[in-house]
């Protein structure tokens, strides 16, 4: 056996004597470099697909060249102005420094003045106001007022404001039992917190999921896999938590496919995604079966509520037919739902679910060792406003199971109606089948961004989709009464794009076509992100 060796010693040295020490030195570092490049290559090929990792190589070859950057620099500012459609020259005039002397109760007349520079936006915008009438009357008038009467209030300081802490504390046991709490099914555990917003609520499942993941299962490269159709906050969640994102395309329902899901799961896998109903389309994805699949892998399923959550248990009381979308779903470890949206409440308010207590607790920070003294903070934000946590739980306390029941009646019916209706004008149709307040359209014989601008010249502010090109709007109590002229505003444009294709003028229709047709992704974010730097 020594002999063996000592002979292919020999051997090796013998051949390796023919090259230079140093080329022998650097040989083996030149093999991991290229390995690791090969390794990197592939896994952004199989992440972004042949197509989308040549188009992106060959803009940043293009790019090396002076006069093509230029000129793409140049489009690219062109688009950004456009979208900003006038915004620079109004930064123009804003203050940028302190005032010498103070103005005192004067600054309201001057707020009042600038808020009459506003967008009409009663009864015609999708979504963006939930609550019914006017600012200063009804339900508007009361949240107002509890909102003012605890403006000053934090509940960092458990100590010294008791009351927006027991807000809090209730507010998110009222919304638990909503969603199904009280089942026996859902363990008794149900905790959570108020958050700022779904985006906040989103943001804080995904980085508990991920924590608890590496404690359960020992984790550190976290994947987390979603339908195309859900949420751009767990795009912000991937960036943010360094998590792997894997989109995976919906099925001809729009809803999550849920093999397709399957495919992708791996042993990094910490976290799938279902949505009830989806921002996009307003379709209910199939919660029951993708609790299965969390179970059957042992990972974390967080499902998107923050629009169904004030609906869709009042929904299924007033029978309507609601597919299992709660804890009542074995495999379902944590819920969004926004108390802004239909539950009435302040802008600025939302909740974070969990199945019980040992995951809720990876959503904390404890610091031992500052010099401030020991801290821990349950969100994101350190101190919060509990003027907007006292605002939800008085919306939720002044309107009870029947004032939800109620709302939910109107804007179901209302959501119906605008379905029907659309159906019955030829040139569009429905996308997929809403299973909500949300109603999708698109046309394949006219230019459904064309339609928009047309609407929007109406008044009306609509959402403008892609995959398809589509519209939506979002129906709230503010669209009760204004079913008919939506119905008939719509038609109207509809005709006119028909009789008249083709842009108009300061419209936005070639932008959101170019950007729907523009193969590289990597411009389309650029722009994006240039619109947004020039715009805050």
């Amino acid at each position: 056996m020594a002999s063996a060796v000592l002979r292919l010693r020999a051997s090796a040295n013998s051949f390796l004597s023919q090259y230079e020490p140093l080329a022998l030195l650097l040989a083996p570092l030149l093999a991991v470099l290229v390995a690791r490049a090969v390794r990197s290559f592939v896994g952004i090929l199989h992440e972004r697909g042949l197509k989308a990792t040549f188009i992106g190589f060959f803009m940043s070859c293009a790019k090396l060249v002076p006069a093509v950057k230029s000129y793409i620099d140049a489009e690219k500012q062109k688009v950004v102005d456009q979208l900003q459609s006038g915004g620079q020259s109004k930064r123009k005039s804003w203050r940028t420094e302190l005032p010498r002397s103070g103005m005192g109760n004067g600054v309201i007349d001057m707020m009042k003045e600038e808020k009459r520079n506003d967008a009409v936006w009663q009864g015609k915008c999708s979504g963006t106001v939930y609550i019914r009438g006017s600012e200063c009357e009804g339900h508007f008038s009361l949240i107002n007022e509890a909102c003012s009467m605890f403006a000053h209030t934090n509940p960092l300081h458990l100590d010294v404001f008791h009351s927006v802490v027991r807000f809090e504390a209730e507010v998110v046991a009222m919304t638990a039992a909503l969603l199904g709490s009280k089942e026996k099914v859902s363990g008794g555990q149900i905790c959570g917190n108020m958050t700022s917003g779904g985006t906040e609520s989103i943001l804080l499942a995904v980085k508990t999921s991920r924590d608890y993941m590496r404690a359960k299962k020992g984790i550190t490269s976290p994947e987390m896999i979603i339908p195309e159709s859900a949420h751009s906050a767990y795009d912000k969640a991937a960036q943010y938590f360094n998590i792997k994102l894997w989109r995976v395309p919906v099925n001809k329902e729009f809803r999550a496919d849920v093999k397709a899901i399957k495919r992708h799961i791996n042993r990094n896998t910490i976290l799938i995604i279902g949505s009830a109903p989806g921002f996009p389309h307003g379709i209910i994805d199939p919660i029951e079966e993708l609790g299965e699949l969390a179970s059957s892998f042992n990972i974390c399923l967080h499902v998107d509520l923050c629009l169904g959550g004030f609906v869709l248990p009042f929904a299924r009381k007033l029978g309507y037919p609601v597919p299992p979308f709660d804890f009542s779903v074995e495999g379902v470890t944590s819920i969004s739902v926004d108390v802004h949206k239909y539950g009435l409440a302040p802008k600025g308010t939302s909740v974070v679910l969990y199945r019980n207590h040992d995951i809720r607790k990876h959503q904390f920070v404890a610091v031992t060792e500052w010099s401030g003294g020991l801290y821990v903070s349950p969100t994101m934000a350190g101190s919060r406003p509990g003027g907007l946590i006292a605002g939800a739980w008085a919306a939720m306390m002044s309107l009870g199971e029947e004032g939800y029941l109620e709302n939910t009646k109107e804007i179901m019916e209302a959501s119906k109606k605008i379905e029907r209706g659309i159906k019955e004008i030829p040139e569009i149709f429905i996308i997929g089948r809403p299973d909500m307040t949300l109603v999708a359209f698109g046309s394949d014989v006219i230019d459904i961004f064309e339609v928009n601008d047309i609407m929007s010249s109406k008044g009306w502010h609509l959402n403008a989709l892609q995959r398809p090109n589509s519209l939506h709007i979002c129906v709230t109590l503010q669209h009760v009464p204004m079913v008919e002229d939506f119905l008939k505003d719509l038609k109207e444009s509809v005709n006119t794009v028909k009789e008249n294709p083709g842009p108009i003028s300061g419209g936005k229709a070639p932008i959101y076509g170019a950007a729907g047709k523009m193969p590289d992704r990597g411009m389309v974010q650029e722009l994006l992100v240039s619109f947004m730097d020039g715009a805050c």
